[in-house]
């Protein structure tokens, strides 16, 4: 995938301003299918600075031509885009498991893409419903405030979510574009015909329901400078990122350097505490759910367990076993791309390198195409306690640590010296033998993460509007706010405006006296209220 120079014609073309155009850029690049190590057809070009801000130029023109139009036609133009989508779901589906390796079924049928179109149509009910705007009026100083549109949207999309993290149509394009900005999406170098596809759909579905032709824009790829400088510029409102922590931080820096909003989602090991009641009462069946977990999609889920804290122990020592037999029976499978593995490879030898040993695994190979055999890593509490930031290394694939503590307290040891992450996780008796020990470790865990789990893995994230896919630092760049849940998701795309004893007539509906929804919740004077004020 490193760019190439071109002189084909046969490039795909880049979305800017309304257009299919060809691109003016001298370099390209191509996708590779990863279970056959082979090149796609199809290239791609890498977009240049001038054709950047072109994109960025008419993203704002659009921004501004859409400054009133009501939540409704966003509603509208998000639920055309899922029906486009529906309608073309073979060829979105094919074109991914080529890109990414991913299985058809169940992971692309019947799992993601039915997520992806599910998403755009929550966003789509809260567009239309507009109480995600927090409308709120006091009447005594006659000040209201809603949350609103902040401008255009550039959403980096990652490698491992070709439909529900995409740029061109996943959760961050979904809420952006529900809180009313324009985006443009920079697509992932590994599934750039899956992204293509979006984009064309969500051309069309801009088209059909009366929105600018600039409204949504694709670049596929950039220089690192020029990705820099895209997230820096005046015009941009906000960014949404998710991939690689590295990357990650180098935009926010950029972003942070101009004062524009960047929302990060990283890295994360996703903790899991087994105590040692629930061993006594499942230990078989907790081993085999585990596995399924860690080993699903071969292990490259942002929420995939990657540390498992346990205390030492006879009962320990025998479920470490079982799940080390369940890792070297099961299957290898195919990593996303050649990066991936090395990324994954290099992990696993820093992990070693700070003392983990492995069970079982730990090499490349074994499988289809970029693979790398199951792996299974040990590490004492007390090893751990020495290099506590090494053993926390990311490895973004099919493999897990078991962290042993020898008591309690060093379990609390360990828990305290975790960094931020999306999930954890803590498994307990159902008799509640493990209900003294729960309550010391609960506290510490809690503040680690963002969503807190019982007794299930963090593998499945729900479309769920109290759903929080975020959490302190270096799982995300805000402990604040989520990439996964409507409508809070939205939020982050948006301003607080405040109006200060401007007349009725020049108020944005929502905040004029006069309901103008049925069913719209707005704060008066205090109180949530579907009424007029007084």
């Amino acid at each position: 995938m490193n760019p190439q120079k071109s002189s084909l014609m046969s490039v795909e073309r880049v979305l800017i301003d309304g257009k299919w155009r060809v691109s003016s850029g001298s370099q390209i690049f191509q996708s590779v299918n990863p279970a056959t190590r082979l090149p796609l057809p199809r290239e791609y070009p890498v977009s240049p600075w001038a054709e950047v801000e072109q994109a960025i130029l008419a993203a704002a023109r659009a921004s501004r031509a859409v400054r009133d139009v009501p939540g409704e036609v966003f509603a509208k133009f998000l639920e055309r885009f899922a029906e486009r989508i529906d309608a073309r779901s073979g060829e979105f589906i094919a074109t991914a498991n080529q890109e990414t390796g991913l299985p058809v079924e169940p992971r692309l049928k019947i799992a993601e893409l039915p997520r992806t179109t599910n998403q755009l149509r929550q966003a789509a009910a809260a567009a239309r419903d507009g109480g995600w705007s927090l409308p709120t009026i006091d009447t005594k100083t006659n000040i209201r405030s809603r949350l609103a549109a902040i401008g255009p949207v550039v959403v980096f999309g990652p490698n491992n979510f070709p439909y529900a993290f995409n740029s061109a149509a996943g959760g961050d394009f979904a809420a952006a574009v529900a809180a009313g900005n324009p985006v443009i999406a920079k697509g992932h170098s590994s599934h750039p015909s899956t992204t293509r596809l979006f984009a064309e759909e969500a051309f069309e579905a801009a088209r059909e329901t009366g929105l600018p032709p600039a409204f949504v824009q694709l670049i596929y790829r950039t220089s690192h400078e020029d990705g820099c400088r895209l997230v820096s510029h005046p015009a941009i409102g906000a960014i949404g990122y998710t991939g690689a922590r590295a990357t990650g931080l180098v935009l926010k820096e950029a972003a942070d350097r101009v004062g524009k909003p960047i929302y990060l989602e990283l890295s994360s090991i996703n903790p899991i505490c087994v105590l040692p009641g629930v061993l006594e009462e499942r230990s078989d069946e907790l081993a085999a759910e585990f596995s399924t977990s860690c080993l699903m999609g071969t292990g490259q889920f942002c929420t995939n367990p990657g540390m498992v804290l346990l205390l030492a122990g006879p009962q320990t020592e025998s479920f470490v076993n079982a799940v080390r037999a369940k890792f070297e029976s099961a299957p290898i499978g195919t990593m996303l791309s050649e990066g991936v593995l090395r990324n994954f490879e290099s992990s696993i030898q820093a992990l070693v390198a700070a003392g983990a040993e492995v069970l079982t695994g730990g090499q490349t190979g074994g499988g289809n195409g970029f693979s790398f055999r199951n792996t299974l890593l040990k590490v004492t509490g007390e090893k751990f306690l020495l290099s506590p930031h090494a053993l926390q290394t990311e490895a973004f694939g099919n493999s897990s640590l078991f962290v042993i503590a020898k008591d309690e307290a060093q379990m609390l040891a360990v828990l305290d010296a975790l960094e931020g992450n999306l999930t954890g996780a803590i498994y307990s008796a159902k008799d509640g033998q493990d209900d003294t020990l729960y309550s010391r470790i609960e506290p510490a865990l809690r503040v680690r993460v963002g969503r807190l789990i019982n007794d299930k893995m963090p593998t499945g994230v729900a479309v769920s509007p109290a759903m929080n896919h975020g959490g302190p630092f270096p799982a995300t760049g805000h402990p604040g706010f989520t990439a996964v849940g409507i409508p809070a998701s939205m939020r982050r795309f948006a301003m607080l405006q405040c109006y200060d004893s401007v007349r009725q007539h020049r108020l944005p509906p929502e905040l004029q006296d006069k309901n103008p929804r049925p069913g719209l919740w707005r704060s008066i004077d205090g109180q949530w209220s579907q009424a007029d004020v007084g």
